[in-house]
């Protein structure tokens, strides 16, 4: 700590002040700074895409398909069909579910829940 102090004492960096065009509408002072992860995707969205997913699935009835199924209850899925499906999904939504998230998601509705709520879905 005592090496960081001393290096720091020495370096000098010059900074900048930047002039932002103040905005008439926006309270003095306030900036909001915009991400690409400002656009989170909506409840309704990620179901029609989860269900859009499971439907395409060679071994599955698209008829059978709703919001609520479950992969091997009511689709008659065995565990691999099952992460074949989280792989399908990680690939839509282009994330990386964990493999022990992954192995809790048996159903249409926990899947929505997972990607709705994780921040890097898109």
């Amino acid at each position: 700590m005592a090496l960081r102090a001393a290096v720091l004492h020495h370096i000098r960096v010059p900074v900048q002040t930047l002039r932002l065009k103040t905005n008439p509408c926006a309270p003095s002072g306030s900036i909001r700074l915009m991400s690409s992860h400002d656009d989170h995707l909506t409840k309704e969205e990620v179901v029609d895409r989860v269900v859009s997913v499971i439907k395409s699935f060679p071994k599955v009835d698209p008829s059978r398909v709703t919001p609520e199924v479950h992969f091997q209850k009511d689709l008659g899925l065995d565990s691999l069909d099952n992460v074949e499906i989280v792989m399908a999904l990680e690939e839509e939504f282009k994330l990386e579910i964990p493999d022990k998230e992954a192995d809790k998601i048996d159903s249409c509705n926990l899947a929505i829940e997972y990607i709705h709520n994780h921040p890097l879905a898109s």
